[in-house]
């Protein structure tokens, strides 16, 4: 035990830094420090989570990676600690069971992935505008900028989940000279600015490896009561490799998880060959005071750019019912699925460019509200459509869609009157901004395997029925809703035989102009 007797002190001295450097740190080399170094038995039973969180400060006042014993079994408790990890963490083969039966903070994260770079504010930045290309302020290096209009609603839910709204919020990264990132535009115009915070992007890259988690789920009433006991990714440029997640002891009630993987506040995070578990889904009164269904997640990202899931699975069905769809997202831009099997990609409070590739979705398939250009290619889709516009956010893409050497089997094989593109938007609820259909929309190299259609089944759709009671001239839209323009159709077949058709309400989309090719 090298730093055995150095752990009283540790735990006394760690969070100040200053001065401390030439006492503590060995001289001997840059091992990585063990958990079972400042007291973690890994035993499954006694409870490890001081230990680790000793060991944890160790590393990061001395810049030491960890490692954890691949023989042991770490147990973690309800305890309201959290592990802050600041260097690179090898969990490798280690298993962690992270009892959830009776904690004593639920949105406590077990490990938060953390920066030493602190974030400050810019109160000399007043006003912003779509697509502005520069701030106009100095900054020390690459900073993500998070900026907030609490005078203004978006995001104003419609349906079983209505509220009032999120703030108006963007997200972007700007260089030291105050250049805007256009990878990851401005979206909206800001005349007013209440908060604006720049969080400073770490230049060297943090990786978490290994590490085989169990949560042993809550058995708390089925309400709102989201736990996030959880690894929070909260530092930029963060890798996170080989790790697997279960999930064990599901009732027949159960409050919802918010993410074991939690993004936010944070760019250029890649979470890869990593297998996950999708969360049963459990039921409540929601806001409308009707049953409703909780979303529960595995996968979370919130205000966060250029985040990347690569070669990611999940334990269960991904077409199994019973299970939640696995990822959540909100204020996101340039997110990637690429080479994953998992139930579903979610976009809610919009997202600014997502591409789905070489993947395939399960039975909530790919939803999404935002902007920008959303492909999918290379991919199959088990979902109702191949893309769901969320009708509670207004069904909304400011942009293109590009669908492209795909396969599509309508809700995984069952009877449905499938359609490509789904949602809804009556045009008479305020969402707190413009919604639009996808400007121009580009199918290539579909294949649509409708062969367990429904009787009287006439064929596969572009778009849903997003209005039904748009049905002549004289139905009127208080909040206008604005169609898509202009659709290319090339090599679109079905197994049915059946032609694809433009959609059951031909008068809502009379105005679009589709392009059939070869």
């Amino acid at each position: 035990m090298k730093y055995a007797l150095l752990i009283p002190f540790l735990l006394i001295c760690a969070r100040d830094t200053k001065g401390q450097d030439n006492r503590l740190h060995p001289s001997s080399s840059r091992a990585p420090v063990s958990y079972h170094d400042f007291g973690a038995k890994g035993d499954g039973k006694t409870d490890d989570l001081d230990a680790i969180a000793a060991a944890h400060e160790f590393a990061n006042l001395h810049g030491l990676p960890v490692k954890a014993d691949d023989k042991a079994t770490y147990y973690i408790g309800g305890k309201a600690r959290t592990v802050v990890v600041r260097t690179d963490t090898d969990f490798g083969k280690a298993n962690f069971i992270i009892d959830d039966t009776e904690v004593q903070d639920r949105d406590g994260a077990i490990f938060t992935v953390s920066s030493t770079l602190q974030p400050f504010k810019l109160p000399t930045v007043t006003t912003l505008k779509r697509d502005q290309k520069k701030i106009g302020v100095p900054l020390p290096g690459p900073c993500l900028i998070t900026v907030t209009n609490s005078h203004i609603k978006q995001y104003i839910r419609f349906g079983l989940n209505q509220n009032n709204g999120s703030s108006q919020t963007d997200i972007f990264v700007a260089d030291k000279n105050g250049n805007v990132d256009m990878n990851a535009p401005i979206i909206w115009d800001f005349d007013q600015i209440t908060d604006i915070t720049a969080r400073p992007i770490d230049e060297k890259p943090l990786k978490i490896t290994g590490g085989r988690f169990t949560t042993i789920a809550n058995n708390a009433e089925s309400k709102y009561t989201y736990y996030n006991r959880n690894i929070a990714v909260r530092r930029s440029n963060v890798t996170i490799e080989g790790l697997e997640h279960r999930v064990t002891g599901e009732g027949d009630h159960g409050a919802p998880y918010g993410g074991f993987i939690n993004i936010g506040e944070c760019a250029y995070v890649t979470v890869k060959n990593t297998i996950l578990t999708g969360h049963l889904t459990y039921n409540t009164v929601g806001a409308a005071g009707k049953p409703v269904s909780m979303g529960t997640y595995d996968l979370s990202a919130n205000r966060a750019l250029n985040v990347s899931f690569i070669n990611c699975s999940q334990t269960n069905d991904i077409n199994d019912t019973k299970y939640w769809g696995i990822l959540g997202s909100n204020f996101c831009k340039n997110l990637l699925y690429d080479r994953c099997t998992l139930s579903r990609f979610d976009a809610h409070q919009g997202v600014a460019n997502a591409t789905i590739r070489n993947s395939t979705l399960g039975h909530m398939g790919i939803n999404a509200i935002g902007s920008g250009k959303l492909l999918i290619e290379n991919s199959t889709i088990r979902g109702r459509s191949v893309v769901n516009l969320r009708p509670d956010y207004g069904s909304t893409w400011q942009g293109e869609l590009v669908i492209r050497n795909c396969v599509f089997i309508p809700a995984n094989g069952k009877p449905i009157n499938a359609s490509i593109i789904s949602g809804s938007n009556s045009g008479q609820h305020d969402f707190g901004y413009v919604c639009y259909m996808p400007e121009r929309i580009t199918i290539e190299n579909l294949r649509i395997d409708d062969s367990g259609h429904p009787e009287k089944y006439e064929g596969p759709s572009i778009f849903a029925n997003f209005n039904p009671e748009m049905k002549d001239s004289t139905y009127r839209e208080q909040f206008p809703y604005v169609k898509t323009k202009e659709v290319t159709l090339k090599n679109v077949t079905t197994a049915s035989g059946k032609p694809v058709r433009v959609s059951d309400n031909l008068f809502q989309f009379k105005e679009v102009k589709v392009n059939e090719g070869k």
